[in-house]
């Protein structure tokens, strides 16, 4: 039976995905086909690769980001993307969907004709920076004719590759939205911010009915989307939150299996 896992992005939010894989491994829980946008697409592509939760979360806590010698000059961003293609070559055997051991799926947008984009072979690094690159921060990949910045523009949540191909699918989605206080918007990166998340949350939450298991940790909405020295508690709040999730609704999955099985 094939099991597709669908992980949208968050920016540092996305390490709770992480937190998700640990948990899914516990489980027992195979998952042969993945679906990602931004951090949810590069986790994605990680585990595909054959690495494990470690190892994915200790490549997160070791590149460096917001470091001056990742600044842009003459592009339009703050930091360049194309600086941490090396950063990926290091941890991929080859720039290449080919050594993926699991179908995946990334999704990014092309700014040029304002299209969803789904990479599913070929070159495999640049479609994942493309897909991370969050508009007015990171600058957009340009390549195969195309400028190609954020999936999640388009599509946060890329269930549709997975539903004609996967019996059980389950999603991780890490951008609960909250209500917010007045006082939470006094500066223009935190409207910003706050716009960016309502955008998503309306785009994807129709989506979720149409998966057999859902993790989204509301907590979440307590850390931002650059929350980068608060990786540990992100990536443990998304364990715990799998984890509970998996104790208390894991049997439908099961249950599944079997009947197709049978």
């Amino acid at each position: 039976m094939n099991t597709g896992l669908v992980l949208s992005g968050g920016g540092a939010r996305g390490v709770a995905q992480i937190g998700f894989l640990k948990a899914l491994e516990e489980f027992d829980i195979e998952i042969t086909h993945i679906s990602g946008t931004s951090a949810g697409a590069i986790i994605g592509a990680m585990y595909a690769s054959g690495a494990n939760w470690k190892e994915i979360l200790t490549f997160f806590k070791s590149v460096p980001i917001f470091h001056y010698k990742r600044y842009a000059r003459n592009k339009p961003g703050f930091i360049d993307t194309n600086k941490f293609y090396n950063d990926f070559l290091k941890f991929f055997a080859e720039d290449d969907f080919n050594i993926l051991q699991k179908k995946v799926y990334i999704t990014a947008t092309n700014l040029i004709d304002g299209k969803l984009k789904i990479f599913e072979s070929g070159e495999l690094i640049r479609p994942l920076l493309a897909s991370a690159s969050i508009p007015g921060i990171f600058t957009p990949m340009q390549f195969n004719e195309g400028m190609y910045a954020d999936g999640g523009i388009t599509n946060n949540f890329p269930i549709e590759p997975l539903q004609h191909s996967c019996e059980t699918i389950i999603g991780g989605y890490v951008n609960p939205l909250r209500k917010f206080q007045v006082k939470g918007l006094r500066h223009s990166y935190q409207v910003i911010t706050r716009a960016y998340q309502i955008s998503l949350h309306h785009q994807c939450q129709s989506k979720f009915k149409y998966c057999d298991l859902m993790i989204s940790p509301k907590k979440l909405g307590d850390y931002g989307l650059f929350s980068l020295k608060n990786m540990d508690a992100i990536f443990d709040l998304g364990y715990r939150e799998a984890i509970k999730i998996l104790d208390k609704k894991g049997e439908v999955l099961f249950s599944k299996t079997e009947k197709i099985s049978s």
